[in-house]
């Protein structure tokens, strides 16, 4: 874990050290993929090929949960949806205080969260599928929360629309993801460019939501201010 933890470091000085100031402090919003679905299947072969690392990692890193653990009070229940869960670490906080489901793209991601479910002995309705089309009833949920995920979205319209269409009026939609830092400052730019470069789309979310007609909040909860924290209400 402290290698890892060290080399993570090393790697964003080397990067933040040998890139031009004006590069690492200018906020460029990335572009939507061309072919969405060699993107979507781009980091599903990665997740895939990560995901008995990444579901230890998520466990002994205790920066990752307190971020995890920051989108919990704003949960509202009885039903509560977690999309691209990954190995399901949230699931196993909440699912014993909420109705809870799951619904992750990568097959090998859902296994991980099933035996990490039994495991705890808690029960949550966790399946396969894809956050553009989520086979849910309109409506249907009281909270969606997706964290660390919505940066690999191919398209973030559609996705955010489809989080609308199963939410409640008065649902509480919840996005925990990288974005750049509202101070700009030089570590928290650089960070947010190793996420960018590593493939995550760095979107615009101000202007996402007023696309979908959402009022929403945006906290910075950690990593130099490249954690955002994003409520949104859905409207009645």
């Amino acid at each position: 874990v402290y290698f890892f933890s060290d080399f993570c470091s090393s790697l964003l000085l080397h990067k933040v050290r040998h890139c031009p100031l004006t590069m690492v402090l200018s906020k460029s919003f990335s572009s939507e993929p061309a072919d969405k679905r060699q993107f979507t299947e781009d980091f599903d072969r990665a997740y895939s090929r990560w995901a008995g690392w990444y579901d230890t990692l998520v466990k002994v890193l205790p920066f990752w949960r307190t971020w995890l653990q920051a989108t919990i009070p704003h949960l509202q229940g009885p039903k509560v949806l977690e999309v691209s869960f990954g190995t399901g670490w949230l699931l196993t906080q909440i699912a014993g205080q909420f109705d809870s489901y799951g619904l992750d793209y990568n097959l090998r991601m859902c296994d991980i969260a099933k035996e990490n479910l039994q495991r705890k002995r808690l029960s949550a309705e966790v399946i396969q599928g894809t956050v553009e089309a989520m086979p849910y009833e309109n409506e249907f949920f009281d909270s969606v929360v997706s964290t660390m995920a919505f940066s690999g979205y191919p398209d973030a319209d559609k996705a955010m629309a489809e989080m609308q269409r199963v939410l409640k009026p008065e649902g509480r939609l919840i996005v925990l993801d990288i974005n750049f830092p509202r101070e700009e400052g030089y570590v928290g730019m650089g960070l947010a460019r190793l996420w960018q470069s590593s493939g995550d789309l760095l979107r615009d979310m101000d202007a996402l939501f007023q696309r979908q007609n959402l009022d929403y909040t945006d906290e910075e909860v950690g990593g130099f201010g490249t954690v955002h924290l994003y409520i949104a209400q859905k409207r009645r």
